[in-house]
């Protein structure tokens, strides 16, 4: 495959010495009297624009006993209002030659629509409509719930990794509702009403609530008067308050679970570890973890543990995830398919023995620049894609940070240094708070072939590495998983 040539104004971006951002060029924010706060990303180049709207509530904002409410009611969303039928905003878009999504995650709520550029108000009023004056009917709330159950049935019940994500986010938090699945536990889900859902949303869908992300063929005065037209008459809802959930206490225990499934084909070894998060003002940290996830394993044929482990043989797969983009602390994973015949006690030893010999002598100086290069390629051809850059700003705004975080996270990645990194990876390998998983075929005794078993212990070994470290996913199998229609 050849490579993209680069062109001499791409190559002198990405040899640009780092310096704070100022606001990009085309990048216009405001934030109107009733609270919505709102960025617009200016991109002629084809007559198409995105709309994304970002609701700061999330799954771990949700009351203990009423897990999944937030996925629930972004399914009732698409029920209508006293203007539109149930299904007609979703029918309008496509008639108008767009498309329309939703998802949920922890910290958020997100609906957008991507259509030519001459609709915008037209979606912008059906999205306002729908923020002011839902409408759930007496016969809608228990259809929708047992879609929401069905969909859990397919993409997690029916799963042997997604369950297995699951236990290990159980295992992980102690405290923390991030340990409570997005979509939700079953029993909760089979219990929540028409009451609840409407609560959730008199309660948390309000423009003081929420993120507005225009992106394409729109000026940034047109974008703020059809903002003011549409958004601008519907009230706050009280003051926006901070989010306030049980914190994780300090760990002092690693521990270790395996999960034995008839569906399982190969053994899996998954580590993870609490790691801090991008704060207002605070990302270093997390761009060093961002830059050692891809160090660590961001490819099978250049990362330590693909040249390690996948290059020789002995690993089938291997892979790192990091995602600093959340309101609460949040995990880095190391994950590894052994190869065939490997077990799984002489697997954990190699991948610990990698893990020992990077904290020993750190990055090697190429890797380093080679990755933050190709870090800051990925960011600039990123941003050929409106939707990206909406998402981009939308995540980011939705999840504590600023404009300027948004803005200078480029050029703090570009700042990192071998030091920053070994310093990040000591802290984060040497931490008890992790946990150690195997996804294991059934065992040959079992009874239960056509179920998973699993079993959760504190661990036995010490996790402070004088010697090797602990390991978990790549990003399939990373935490702060998003729940999309």
């Amino acid at each position: 495959m050849r490579r993209p040539v680069l062109s001499a104004t791409m190559a002198l971006l990405l040899a640009a010495p780092p310096a704070l951002a100022e606001m990009p060029e085309g990048i216009s924010h405001f934030t109107l009297p009733n609270g919505l706060e709102t960025v617009v990303i200016e991109d002629h180049r084809a007559p198409v624009v995105v709309q994304m709207l970002w609701y700061k509530i999330g799954s771990a904002d949700e009351q203990p006993g009423k897990s999944g409410i937030a996925h629930y009611l972004e399914h009732l969303m698409f029920k209508g209002t006293d203007k539109l039928e149930p299904g007609e905003l979703s029918r309008t878009v496509t008639a108008n030659g767009g498309m329309d999504n939703a998802f949920t995650s922890y910290d958020y709520t997100t609906y957008f629509q991507r259509i030519a550029s001459d609709r915008l108000p037209l979606i912008m009023e059906m999205e306002a409509d729908r923020m002011a004056n839902l409408k759930i009917g007496e016969d809608d709330w228990q259809a929708e719930r047992q879609v929401v159950l069905e969909e859990r049935a397919q993409r997690i019940d029916s799963d042997p990794r997604a369950l297995f994500a699951e236990e290990r986010n159980a295992v992980q938090y102690y405290n923390h509702p991030y340990g409570r699945p997005v979509i939700g536990w079953r029993d909760e889900m089979m219990g929540l009403t028409r009451k609840d859902a409407i609560a959730w949303y008199d309660a948390h869908y309000a423009p003081n609530d929420a993120v507005l992300i225009l992106a394409g063929d729109v000026t940034a005065e047109k974008a703020r008067e059809l903002v003011e037209t549409y958004y601008g008459p519907i009230p706050a809802k009280g003051e926006a308050e901070p989010r306030l959930r049980p914190q994780e206490p300090r760990q002092n225990a690693p521990r270790r679970m395996e999960m034995h499934d008839a569906r399982v084909a190969q053994p899996r070894l998954v580590r993870s570890y609490l790691a801090p998060e991008r704060d207002p003002g605070d990302q270093k940290t997390a761009a060093a973890l961002t830059v050692l996830a891809d160090l660590l394993g961001g490819s099978m044929q250049t990362s330590v543990l693909g040249q390690k482990l996948a290059i020789p043989g002995k690993a089938l797969w291997v892979g790192a995830g990091y995602d600093g983009l959340a309101v609460d602390q949040t995990t880095f994973t190391l994950s590894m398919v052994p190869a065939q015949g490997i077990e799984s006690g002489k697997a954990e030893a190699m991948l610990d023995e990698v893990l020992a010999k990077f904290l020993e002598t750190g990055p090697d100086p190429d890797d380093l620049e080679r990755v933050k290069t190709r870090i800051r390629a990925a960011q600039i051809y990123a941003r050929d894609s409106a939707h990206g850059r909406a998402y981009d700003y939308g995540q980011g705004l939705a999840t504590g940070l600023t404009i300027e975080d948004v803005n200078d996270w480029p050029d703090i990645l570009a700042s990192i240094t071998a030091e920053d990194v070994s310093k990040a990876a000591r802290t984060l390998l040497n931490s008890k708070a992790s946990v150690t998983g195997w996804l294991l075929p059934a065992e040959d005794d079992d009874p239960r072939t056509d179920a998973q078993t699993a079993t959760s212990t504190p661990s036995t070994t010490p996790a402070n590495l004088s010697g090797p470290p602990p390991a978990r996913p790549a990003p399939q199998d990373a935490a702060k998983p998003e729940v999309q229609e």
